[in-house]
């Protein structure tokens, strides 16, 4: 196996957990918070724009770490 597939491996492993994590820690509490089909609705899409959110602020830190890590190291 190549350093590469094992850096594959590793991400593809990291978002399957955290997507997991994710769900298991906002989206089912807040489904069973509500009774109504159309407020679980609401609640899964705002828990997807959430979700949308924190991989967008993932991605803008992770690209400011590669285009300023020749200037600091």
């Amino acid at each position: 196996m190549s350093n590469q597939a094992i850096t594959y491996l590793v991400g593809a492993c990291a978002g399957v957990f955290g997507l997991a994590i994710f769900c298991l820690l906002v989206v089912v509490p807040a489904i069973t918070a509500y009774r109504r089909p159309l407020e679980r609705v609401a609640v899964v899409v705002l828990s997807l724009y959430v979700l949308a959110a924190l991989v967008g602020v993932g991605i803008i830190a992770g690209a400011f770490v590669v285009v300023e890590w020749p200037r600091v190291f």
